[in-house]
């Protein structure tokens, strides 16, 4: 019997030493259920709005033309010629399907997420000019202008002009377009063929109200001069922003646009000096090729650009 009796009690131990073992274990991975549960309300919301961690990769040049395929105008579709085309065209159904599955996919704070990655910045602007073969149109984007409140689309008013679009939604895309625009609306303002015009963007319809009823506070910001081509829409744009590359509607964005309202040019996001001195060059460059089609030189101006000038200052 004294040569049996250890062996229970060494068994015994083992067994108590396996369950603490066990225990320890165990308590070790539900500690952290535990820590998450005790999250308030606050803090999950905190999570959520600064959604997962965005991974930091490198920025790459625009790969691809901006614009769509068919030539802009100022006709406005039918409810009935827009479900019979959607009916009749399997293309426009599928890219519908696309868009909605894409839309579904992003959260409320999407955008807002994004910007933390480059700012917001999806791309570098080019630094020549889209060959025109190549070049896309701009579509068609129709507004009231906040001098007049006259109801404008920029089709009419790009036509057989060098332009400069800057699309607006936010503080911050005004801080954005300036960055771009500034170095060649300084050297180029008082060209005739040359023109810069702003698209107010709100497609909420609060916020729409909102711009509308401060329309006197952008007029008190806005020069004199650039209030007949600053646009004030609340267009649906949903199912043109990825052909534009306007994946983001909290920055800004600007669009080279030649006299045949193709997009030539375009950058997005905080403006780097080389971005700003390719849109000075690129604009230059088509201001050039305007003067020989239209036969005007850079140091002339028109009688009608002069009466102009004399009404906006």
């Amino acid at each position: 019997m004294s040569f049996l009796s250890p062996w229970p009690a060494r068994s015994l131990s083992r067994s108590q030493h396996h369950l603490l073992c066990f225990r320890r274990s165990f308590c070790a991975t539900r500690r952290p259920r535990q820590d998450e549960s005790k999250l308030n309300s606050q803090e999950r919301l905190q999570r959520e709005i600064e959604g997962p961690e965005i991974k930091q990769a490198e920025l790459g040049p625009l790969a691809r033309p901006l614009g769509v395929t068919e030539r802009p105008t100022t006709l406005l579709k039918t409810r009935t010629q827009k479900v019979k085309e959607l009916l009749t065209d399997s293309e426009a159904r599928l890219n519908q399907r696309r868009h909605l599955i894409k839309e579904v996919g992003k959260g409320y704070y999407y955008d807002m997420n994004m910007t933390r990655k480059h700012g917001g910045k999806t791309w570098i602007a080019p630094k020549a000019l889209i060959r025109e073969d190549k070049a896309l149109y701009l579509p068609n984007i129709k507004g009231k202008s906040i001098d007049t409140s006259e109801e404008k689309n920029t089709t009419t008013m790009c036509y057989g002009r060098i332009t400069v679009l800057a699309m607006l939604g936010t503080r911050m895309s005004e801080v954005h377009v300036k960055g771009f625009v500034d170095p060649t609306n300084a050297r180029y303002a008082s060209h005739p063929l040359y023109q810069y015009v702003q698209v107010n963007l709100q497609e909420n319809l609060l916020k729409s109200l909102l711009v509308k009823i401060f329309i006197s506070s952008l007029r008190a910001v806005v020069p004199a001069r650039l209030q007949p081509t600053y646009l004030v829409s609340s267009q649906n744009m949903e199912y043109v922003r990825d052909a534009l590359g306007m994946t983001n509607s909290k920055v800004g964005y600007v669009y080279l646009v030649d006299e045949n309202l193709k997009i030539r040019w375009g950058g997005c996001a905080d403006a780097t000096p080389e971005e700003a001195m390719s849109l000075e060059t690129c604009t230059g460059v088509l201001l050039k090729r305007a003067e020989k089609t239209t036969g005007l030189h850079a140091g002339k101006k028109s009688k009608t650009t002069e009466e102009q000038s004399g009404e906006g200052s």
